[in-house]
């Protein structure tokens, strides 16, 4: 064994198969088989998640839970889903058909007027329900809860997933008796189809475009939620885990 500092070659890292020269220079051994062509890297968009992670088995016993939620009660059960969506004069860019080798542009305002939507939507039927508020507290969510429970039909029952926002979870919230509210896993956007719903109405309906005040922001949310048809509902809010899960 050699003392530190007199030239010993450091051992080859675990996995690595070559010929070890007496310079003692590592020289590749020749690839077993011929190379297999990689595919060029093309850009992809990202979703941004929370810093922590789901705790270890915590989606096995929520979609128990949905389950259990779905039990015969003597009604029939609709199974939506609920989240707020917060839009305004910063606006949204997105790419527009243009000319080749043209250079398009769109406005970007600086002003801070916004407003929010709140909605639940059902997607195996591409029913919606909604309401547009200048502000997300308990005392608003109530009274979204209290417009959905009166725009279903007599006699259902329905089961409300969201996620656990501090309005959502408050004492203080009074949910109808005609519903149950479940919460998903925390750091989990990708269980909840209305996040895709959305992306489609920013894309859509609300991009590249000023707004002059908030009433002018409100009637633009209102236009916006009323081209959702219940077949783009349908469509852009498909959701299947809870059967796969069943």
């Amino acid at each position: 064994m050699r003392a530190a500092g007199q030239g010993c070659a450091a051992d080859p890292p675990r996995g690595v198969r070559g010929q070890l020269p007496a310079q003692g220079r590592l020289r590749p051994a020749a690839p077993v088989g011929p190379e297999l062509p990689q595919a060029a890297p093309a850009p992809r968009a990202v979703r941004s998640r929370g810093h922590a992670e789901v705790p270890p088995g915590e989606r096995p016993p929520f979609v128990r839970r949905v389950r259990h939620a779905l039990e015969p009660k003597g009604a029939r059960v609709r199974v939506m889903f609920m989240d707020e969506a917060r839009f305004g004069q910063q606006g949204t860019l997105t790419a527009v058909w243009a000319p080749r080798g043209s250079r398009p542009t769109a406005v970007k305002q600086t002003r801070y007027e916004w407003v929010y939507l709140y909605a639940a939507v059902e997607p195996s039927t591409g029913f919606s329900s909604a309401l547009l508020a200048p502000h997300v507290n308990t005392a608003t969510m109530g009274t979204f809860l209290e417009v959905l429970s009166r725009e279903v039909e007599p006699g259902d029952f329905v089961v409300l997933l969201m996620d656990q926002a501090g309005w959502h979870k408050a004492r203080a919230l009074r949910v109808p008796d005609n519903m149950v509210v479940l919460f998903l896993p925390p750091y989990s956007p990708e269980l909840n189809p209305v996040e895709n719903l959305w992306q489609y109405t920013r894309s859509h309906f609300l991009s590249n475009r000023a707004y002059q005040n908030y009433d002018h922001l409100l009637q633009a949310g209102c236009d916006a939620y009323r081209a959702l048809t219940p077949e783009v509902i349908r469509s852009v809010c498909r959701c299947d885990y809870i059967e796969r899960g069943s």
